[in-house]
C-alpha cells in the first residue's frame, strides 16, 4: 500500500505517478487532497471546471448530460481515472485500489506518506478552494 501526501503537490503529476502505481497492482491512498494544487491563472481554471460542470444536452438535461464532480475527491479520483485504461479489466480493478481523502484518516496516521518532489508552480488554486467556489465543499 503507498499513501500519498497531496500537499503542495500539481495535479497532473499526483494522478499519473498514482495511476502508474495502481497499474503495478499497488494499492494507493492519497491524503490530503484538499491541499492538491491545479496549476494556472484561478479564474481560469474556474470557469474551465465551470463550463465542464454546466454543460447539458437538450435531449434530456438530467439524464443524458455528462456528470463531472464537484467535490475535492470526486475531481480527484476522476482525474486518475483519465489516466487509466478503465474499459479494460486491469483500469477496473486498479481503479478499486485507489482511494482519496480530505486530510487524514486514523488508519493511516502511523504510516508515512510518500512525498512527490515538486515544485510549486507561479500561479494556482487548491482544490479545496476550487470545490468551494464550485459549491461542492
Amino acid at each position: 500500500m503507498i499513501v500519498i501526501d497531496g500537499t503542495d503537490t500539481p495535479l497532473g503529476r499526483l494522478a499519473s505517478y498514482a495511476a502508474k502505481e495502481l497499474l503495478k497492482g499497488e494499492s494507493v491512498v492519497i491524503v490530503n487532497a484538499e491541499n492538491i494544487v491545479i496549476s494556472g491563472d484561478p479564474d481560469f481554471v474556474y470557469k474551465r471546471y465551470k463550463h465542464r460542470i454546466d454543460l447539458v444536452t437538450h435531449r434530456n438535461p438530467q439524464v443524458n448530460s455528462p456528470k463531472y464532480p464537484r467535490t475535492v475527491t470526486g475531481i480527484v479520483k476522476r482525474t486518475v481515472r483519465g489516466m487509466l485504461p478503465r474499459w479494460r479489466k486491469r483500469g477496473r480493478e486498479a481503479l478499486k485500489r485507489l482511494e482519496v481523502w480530505r486530510g487524514i484518516p486514523k488508519e493511516y496516521q502511523d504510516i508515512e506518506p510518500i512525498k512527490l518532489n515538486t515544485r510549486l508552480p507561479r500561479f494556482y488554486i487548491r482544490l479545496g478552494d476550487l470545490a468551494k467556489r464550485l459549491g461542492g465543499w
